[in-house]
C-alpha cells in the first residue's frame, strides 16, 4: 500500500488482534472476478462496483468482515446467487482508501472458509447467510501428510526453478510450514491457477485431499514449465546454429570472390548505392541511408530482414527528396460558382506567385456533400501545375496510417502521407485530406493527433515518418481539406485550418453547371454523341426543382444520367431508325416517372396560429409551418413534433415573453391560466432542433393567443431572447433559396444578418423583400393582422 499512500483522501486502517474472531452467520458480499481468496491471505484489491463499494461501507460500519465469493462469469455486472460459487473466505479489512475516480482499494485478510446458505439482493449491496467451517487438523505423525508435505515443498522449489515468479520468501514459508492445509492454501495462492481450478481447492474442506489435489496441479504445472523451458532451449539453438551458418557464408562469400562468382549481391549494393548519391537526400537522410546499405552488405540475402532493408531502400530511393514541379500560377482560370472561395483561392495563388516559398495556411473547405470542393481541390492543382493526389481520412483509426509502422513490424508500410508523395513523384503535390470531420480514434491511437505535425506550417518542415525513421520536409506540399461539419473536428486540428464555408448551389447556378459541365460529361459516359440527345433548359429546370433536393449537384448528375441511359438503350435498340431525342418539360416524366420531390409552398390564405419558419438542412435549407392551437386546460405549453431541447427551450422562451407582454400584445391574462397552449411542427419523424425558430414560434403562440392572423406570405427565421431582442443565425443562403423556392415574397431576418446578403446572387435579392428587426416586436407589427371582424363576432357569441 506504500506506493498509493501519496494520496490526499483518508485512509482507513484495521489492526487484527485476536485471529480467533467471531464470525456472525449475515455478512455482505463482495463478488470476485479472476481471483480466488484464501484464509490467511493478505491481498489488496480494487472495487468499482456500487453494490460492491456499499458492501465494504457496510463491512467497515459493523465488523469489518466480508464474504467473499468467486464469480463463475466475470462479464456479469450484478451476478446473482447462482452466478457465484457456493464456498467462499470470510475476510476482515484491514485497511480503504478511496480514490479519485470513484473507486476505493482495500487490503483484506483472509479468516476461514465459509459455505454461503443464501443470498439476498437488496438496493444498496449483496447480503448472505453463511456457515462458517472451522479448519480441520490433519494428523502429524501421518507418513501420508509427511510424503505430501515433503512432495509439495520440493515441487514448489523445482517450479520456481522453472521459471515460476515465487518470492523467495514465499519459499521460505513454504519450506517451515507443517500445517497441510495451510500450505495447500498458500501453495494454491501462488500456482496463478485458473478460477476453476483455484475453487476446487476452496471447496476442499480436508486438509489431507486438499494437499493431495495442489500436488496434482503442480505436477501439471511442472510438466507444462517443462515443455515451456525445453521451447526456449531449441529457440537458443537456433540462434546459435544462424551465427554458426553466417560465418559459413561469409567463408564461403570470400571463396565465391576469390573464384570471381557470387557478384549479384554487390552489384545490387552498389546500384543503390548510386540512386542514393544521385536522390539528392539531405544529409542526415543520406548518411542513415548508407549506413544501413552497409548493414545489408553484411548480411545474408535470403534472410527475413534483408527483405525488409530492401524494401527501406527502394522506398528511400523512390522518394521525390529534391524533384518539384514548376507552379504555373494561372490566375484566370475559372471554376463555375463559389465566387467567394474562388477569389480566396486566388489570393492564395497570388501570395505563391509573388513569394518563393510562403507558409500559407491550410485551408479547409467545409460544406454539404456534393458542392464541389474536391473538384474545387483539382482545378487549384491543374491551376498551380501541381500534382493531385487525394487522401480519404473518412473511418481512419490507426495513428500509424499517418505515421506510418516501424520496420520492425512485418509488413511495414510508410503512412499514407509519405505513400502519397511517393505516389505524385514531385515534393510539391497539392494533397486533398477528403472527409477530415469523419476520423475516429480508438486503442490504436489518434490520427487527428498526428495530423497536428503534418498540417502545421511551423512544423511539418521535418516530419518524421515511422517506416523511414528520417525528417521529411513537407513544407513545400500544399495542403487542402474537406469536411461536411467542424463540430466533430479536434479543436486544435481546426485551429490550424483556415476554415472556408461553401454554401449549396442557387437554381441558377445548377442549372448552368448542368449545362456546361454535367450534360457533356454524362453524354459521353453513356456512348452517346452530342446530337443524340438535346435538354431543355425547362426540363433541367424541372429535374432540379422535382427531381432532386440537395445543396450540391450528384443527385442531379444521377438523374440526368438515368435520361441519358435510356437514350442510350433506345439507340441501341432501334439502330439505324434513331431519332434525336429532345428532353423537355412535358416528356420528362416519361424518363424519370413521376416527380420525387414536392415542394413546400406558402399558405392559400391568412390563418391564426400557423407561421411559416425556414431551417437549415444537411442538402440545403427548407421552409417548416409551425402550427399553434390553445385548448381548455391550466395554462400548459405542450410541445410536439420531435423538437430537440434548444428548440423547446426556445418556445418555453417565447412563452414566458408573451406572459410578461400580455397587456401590450393585446392578450387576455386570464387566458393563461384557462387554456393550454399545444405548439406542433409538421413531419414529427424528423428531428429538429436549433435555437432558430425563436421568432417563428413566438409568433404562433401571441397568433393564437391574440386570435389575430399571420400573413401567409412571410417567412421568417431567428432566435428570441426572453426580453425579445433577436439574435443572428446561421445558414441563410440556404434559408433564403428554399423560401424563393416556396414563392415567399418577403423574410423577415435579424439584423445582424444584414451582411449575409453579400453571398447571394442578384436575381435572388430582386425576387424579395426583405425585413431586418431588432426586437420581436417589429416582427408581431409586420406580420401580425388586425383582428377581423368575424372574429370579434365569433368571440362575442362565445362569451354570450
Amino acid at each position: 500500500m506504500d506506493e498509493i499512500e501519496d494520496f490526499s483522501e483518508k485512509i482507513v486502517e484495521t489492526e487484527i488482534g485476536d485471529p480467533q474472531l467471531q464470525i456472525p452467520s449475515e455478512l455482505p458480499v463482495l463478488p470476485l472476478r479472476d481471483i480466488v481468496i484464501y484464509p490467511f491471505m493478505i491481498v489488496p484489491l480494487f472495487v468499482s462496483r456500487d453494490k460492491s463499494i456499499r458492501a465494504v461501507d457496510e463491512a467497515l460500519s459493523q465488523n469489518r468482515m466480508i464474504m467473499l465469493v468467486s464469480q463463475k462469469d466475470v462479464d456479469k455486472e450484478e451476478p446473482s446467487q447462482e452466478d457465484l460459487y457456493k464456498v467462499g473466505t470470510v475476510a476482515v479489512i484491514m485497511r480503504m482508501l478511496k480514490l479519485p475516480d470513484g473507486r476505493i482499494r482495500i487490503l483484506i485478510q483472509g479468516l476461514s472458509r465459509a459455505r454461503v446458505n443464501s443470498i439476498a439482493a437488496g438496493n444498496d449491496y449483496v447480503k448472505s447467510n453463511i456457515t462458517p467451517i472451522p479448519e480441520p487438523l490433519a494428523p502429524t505423525n501421518s507418513l501420508e501428510v509427511e510424503a505430501l508435505v515433503r512432495n509439495v515443498r520440493a515441487s514448489m522449489e523445482r517450479a520456481a526453478n522453472l521459471g515460476k515468479n515465487i518470492s523467495p520468501e514465499v519459499l521460505a514459508i513454504i519450506a517451515n510450514l507443517e500445517d497441510a492445509g495451510r500450505l495447500a492454501d498458500l501453495s494454491a495462492s501462488n500456482l496463478e491457477l485458473k478460477v476453476q481450478d483455484a475453487q476446487s481447492v476452496l471447496d476442499i474442506f480436508d486438509p489431507i485431499l486438499r494437499l493431495r489435489r495442489v500436488n496434482d496441479l503442480l505436477s501439471k504445472e511442472i510438466d507444462v514449465l517443462t515443455v515451456q523451458q525445453e521451447i526456449n532451449t531449441q529457440a537458443r539453438a537456433d540462434i546459435d546454429r544462424s551465427q554458426r551458418e553466417y560465418f559459413l557464408r561469409q567463408q564461403l562469400k570470400a571463396i565465391q570472390s576469390e573464384l570471381g562468382e557470387g557478384n549479384e549481391l554487390f552489384e545490387e549494393i552498389e546500384q543503390y548505392r548510386d540512386k542514393i548519391l544521385k536522390a539528392k537526400i539531405p544529409q542526415a537522410a543520406e548518411e542513415e541511408a548508407l549506413r544501413q546499405l552497409k548493414k545489408l552488405e553484411r548480411m545474408h540475402p535470403d534472410t527475413a530482414e534483408t527483405a525488409t532493408l530492401r524494401n527501406w531502400l527502394d522506398i528511400m530511393t523512390e522518394l521525390p527528396w529534391s524533384k518539384s514541379s514548376r507552379d504555373n500560377l494561372n490566375l484566370k482560370k475559372a471554376h463555375y460558382g463559389l465566387e467567394r472561395v474562388k477569389e480566396r483561392m486566388i489570393e492564395a495563388l497570388a501570395v505563391r506567385k509573388l513569394r518563393e516559398k510562403p507558409k500559407g495556411s491550410i485551408l479547409c473547405l467545409v460544406g454539404p456533400p456534393g458542392v464541389g470542393k474536391t473538384s474545387l481541390g483539382r482545378s487549384i492543382a491543374r491551376a498551380l501545375n501541381r500534382k493531385f493526389v487525394r487522401l480519404s481520412l473518412g473511418g481512419l483509426h490507426d495513428e500509424a496510417e499517418i505515421r506510418g509502422h516501424r520496420r520492425t513490424y512485418v509488413g511495414a508500410m510508410p503512412g499514407r502521407i509519405i505513400q502519397a508523395i511517393q505516389q505524385a513523384e514531385t515534393n510539391n503535390p497539392l494533397i486533398m485530406l477528403d472527409e477530415i470531420d469523419k476520423v475516429g480514434a480508438d486503442f490504436r491511437g489518434d490520427p487527428s493527433s498526428a495530423l497536428l505535425e503534418v498540417l502545421d506550417p511551423e512544423q511539418n518542415s521535418s516530419f518524421r515518418d515511422n517506416y523511414l525513421g528520417v525528417t521529411f520536409d513537407l513544407s513545400n506540399v500544399m495542403f487542402m481539406t474537406t469536411a461536411n461539419v467542424l463540430d466533430t473536428i479536434q479543436p486544435a486540428l481546426r485551429d490550424r485550418m483556415e476554415i472556408i464555408h461553401l454554401s449549396g448551389y442557387t437554381e441558377e447556378e445548377k442549372l448552368e453547371i448542368a449545362k456546361r459541365h454535367l450534360l457533356p460529361k454524362q453524354v459521353e459516359e453513356n456512348g452517346l454523341k452530342k446530337d443524340d440527345v438535346k435538354f431543355e433548359r425547362g426540363a433541367l429546370a424541372k429535374i432540379i426543382s422535382e427531381y432532386t433536393q440537395e445543396a450540391g449537384l450528384r443527385h442531379l448528375e444521377r438523374e440526368i444520367g438515368k435520361v441519358c441511359r435510356k437514350v442510350a438503350r433506345k439507340k441501341a435498340e432501334l439502330e439505324q431508325a434513331f431519332e434525336p431525342a429532345k428532353i423537355t418539360a412535358q416528356n420528362v416524366k416519361d424518363y424519370l416517372r413521376s416527380p420525387k420531390i414536392f415542394p413546400e409552398e406558402v399558405l392559400k390564405k391568412d390563418q391564426i396560429g400557423i407561421v411559416t419558419g425556414l431551417a437549415w438542412t444537411a442538402v440545403g435549407g427548407d421552409i417548416l409551418f409551425i402550427e399553434a392551437l390553445k385548448t381548455k386546460g391550466k395554462g400548459k405549453l405542450l410541445l410536439t413534433g420531435q423538437l430537440g431541447e434548444v428548440m423547446q427551450e426556445s418556445a418555453q422562451a417565447a412563452f414566458s415573453y408573451a406572459k410578461a407582454r400580455a397587456e401590450e400584445l393585446k392578450i387576455n391574462q386570464e387566458d393563461f391560466e384557462n387554456y393550454d397552449i399545444h405548439v406542433h411542427i409538421p413531419e414529427g419523424a424528423i428531428p429538429k432542433d436549433g435555437p432558430s425558430a425563436g421568432i417563428t414560434l413566438a409568433t404562433a403562440i401571441v397568433s393564437v393567443l391574440s386570435q389575430r392572423p399571420v400573413r401567409k406570405d412571410v417567412a421568417m427565421t431567428g432566435e428570441i431572447t426572453l426580453r425579445g431582442n433577436v439574435l443572428p443565425v446561421g445558414g441563410v443562403k440556404e434559408k433564403i433559396l428554399a423560401a424563393r423556392r416556396a414563392k415567399v415574397k418577403t423574410v423577415i431576418l435579424p439584423e445582424p444578418n444584414k451582411r449575409d446578403l453579400e453571398d447571394l446572387p442578384r436575381e435572388v435579392l430582386e425576387d424579395l423583400t426583405f425585413i431586418f428587426v431588432e426586437n420581436v416586436r417589429e416582427v408581431f407589427r409586420h406580420i401580425l393582422r388586425e383582428k377581423t371582424p368575424q372574429i370579434e363576432k365569433s368571440k362575442s357569441r362565445a362569451a354570450k
